[in-house]
């Protein structure tokens, strides 16, 4: 099935509105097309906010107002239910209804669409607004690239100079669905910023996903990872092999740092048509997997850290993934002192219902619940769900998967 809305003329024309407008001001353009388009008395879009436990809204039409702005708590709310479950939430108001919707773009949870109608819909005009919904994710994914209006929306506190560095080498979506697999990631980050960060790219033939954590704190960390993920970045995207981009950024770490830096890490490629899988491991905590409801380790052989020495040659070791399987790649954040009393391996058995995008957020609010949000080091986990089978196109509604894929 198609990942796009469907194109009814009054979704065409507000897309071409957006299309017509400023990039700050599609959303509001959006938001007042739509309004008229269903007779709402308010439509508002709602971003999900950086820590994962917030919204922003994007005023009542749209408009984000640097001096008002209105931040909402998720806990317990009905935007919280939409966004963790992916369904609409109909309910009625006075005369009227209220209508919150996902704002969804393959899985990555942007943010909310709430309207508030004057009479309760019929199925057709919530069939409708749910097209609408998935046509502002992608309003926003375009738009964003152009203004900082939604990173600034997304950002409840201000941004050190190390974490402004780190999150610039994050993917831009921390989830992807795909026909054979669900990949999601986190980063709870210290105060002190240390240095994690989690990357993946789908190619047409090889899904590549990469977690690494480099030593030290705040700005030193941070450009020491940006050493690391430019040349890896580098590297793949010259068409080297996994175990060439390995060689090839420990070599630029080593020859572009100073002595005791270094940086820890996952290297993993999966090819889309054998289904197999392999995997570089320079000093990194052993991923987890989720098989059958038990948990385990997954044993590697251990490789030195990227950066300790010069001309230094890693081993490709074939890593073991089967359909069904969950796995979890995590930073030592995860296991730290001050984050010991999270049983990481509990909390993923009792995973297997939850979307990997509502896993990796599970674990990274059970390590600043032990916490008591004072980490000592950044805690990073990435969830990757294989489905197996041939590439193919997955079954999705309004921008989310509608059910976890099978072989």
């Amino acid at each position: 099935m198609s990942d796009l809305p469907p194109a009814t003329t009054d979704l065409r024309a507000l897309l071409e509105s957006a299309e017509a407008a400023a990039p700050t001001q599609a959303v509001e353009v959006v938001t007042h097309a739509l309004a008229d388009m269903v007779g709402a008395r308010q439509v508002s879009f709602l971003i999900a906010d950086l820590s994962g436990r917030a919204v922003v809204r994007f005023g009542q039409t749209g408009a984000l107002d640097a001096r008002n702005r209105e931040t909402l708590q998720l806990d317990g709310t009905a935007y919280e239910q939409v966004l963790r479950t992916q369904q609409a939430d109909l309910s009625r108001l006075g005369d009227g209804a209220q209508l919150i919707l996902p704002v969804t773009d393959r899985g990555d949870a942007i943010g909310l669409l709430e309207l508030l109608l004057p009479d309760y819909p019929t199925e057709q005009v919530v069939a409708d607004v749910v097209a609408a919904a998935h046509a502002l994710a992608y309003i926003v994914v375009a738009n964003r690239r152009h203004t900082d209006l939604f990173e600034w929306g997304q950002r409840s506190t201000p941004f050190s100079l190390a974490a402004e560095i780190q999150r610039r080498l994050l993917p831009s979506s921390f989830t992807c669905e795909a026909g054979q697999f669900t990949v999601s990631a986190w980063m709870e980050p210290a105060s002190s910023v240390g240095g994690d960060t989690f990357d993946y790219v789908l190619g047409e033939d090889a899904l590549q996903l990469s977690i690494t954590d480099a030593a030290g704190h705040d700005v030193a960390a941070a450009l020491l990872a940006t050493l690391l993920v430019g040349s890896l970045r580098n590297g793949r995207r010259g068409g080297l092999t996994l175990l060439e981009q390995a060689c090839g950024a420990n070599d630029a770490l080593a020859a572009h740092s100073t002595v005791g830096q270094f940086v820890t890490g996952q290297l993993v490629r999966i090819d889309l048509h054998s289904r197999s899988a392999t995997i570089v491991n320079a000093s990194h905590p052993f991923p987890l997997r989720l098989r059958g409801g038990r948990v385990e380790e997954i044993e590697l052989d251990i490789d030195l850290p990227f950066g300790i020495e010069e001309g230094r040659s890693y081993r490709l070791q074939e890593f073991p993934i089967a359909p069904g399987d969950r796995i979890v790649f995590l930073t030592d954040g995860m296991l730290e002192r001050n984050a010991a009393e999270v049983d990481v391996a509990e909390v993923l058995a009792g995973s297997g219902d939850l979307h990997p995008r509502e896993v990796v957020r599970a674990l990274g609010a059970a390590v600043l619940r032990a916490t008591g949000g004072e980490l000592r080091d950044d805690a990073t986990v990435m969830c990757l769900d294989w489905y197996g089978g041939p590439p193919r196109p997955r079954d999705s509604s309004g921008g989310a998967s509608r059910l976890r894929a099978s072989p």
